[in-house]
Order: C-alpha cells, then sequence, then structure tokens
C-alpha cells in the first residue's frame, strides 16, 4: 500500500466514524466536514476528480450545518 492509498483510507474511515458520531456533539458534525474535505483531497490527487468534487460538496453541507448548529439553529 502506497502513501496515497494510506491517507485515502484515514480520510474514508475518519468520515465513517465522524458520521456515526454526529449526534453525539456538534463537534463530530465538524470533524466530518473535516474528513470529508480531505476525501476530497484524496480524489483529486489519485486523478478521480468527480469523487473529489463530490467531497468538497458534503464537506461545504457539513461545515454549515456544524455552523447551524453552533449558533442554535
Amino acid at each position: 500500500m502506497d502513501a496515497l492509498t494510506l491517507f485515502g483510507l484515514f480520510a474514508v474511515s475518519a468520515m465513517l466514524v465522524c458520521y456515526a458520531m454526529e449526534a453525539r456533539s456538534p463537534w463530530w458534525t465538524l470533524a466530518f466536514a473535516g474528513s470529508c474535505a480531505l476525501g476530497g483531497a484524496y480524489g483529486f490527487l489519485q486523478g478521480a476528480w468527480p469523487f473529489g468534487l463530490v467531497e468538497g460538496v458534503w464537506a461545504v453541507i457539513a461545515a454549515r450545518k456544524w455552523w447551524g448548529l453552533r449558533r442554535g439553529a
């Protein structure tokens, strides 16, 4: 396994864990947004730009969700 594959495995695993823990705290939602951004970076780095683009959109959606939770909306 090369470094890029390990990075992708970490990013997607972090997404899974953070998504499962989201109900426990808004900070898990922020961590999910960050792990989606990492997943998007992995997608672009490995040449699968559609995956990278979708993960980037998910990162923005999750960050906006976190911002709303933080503000009490």
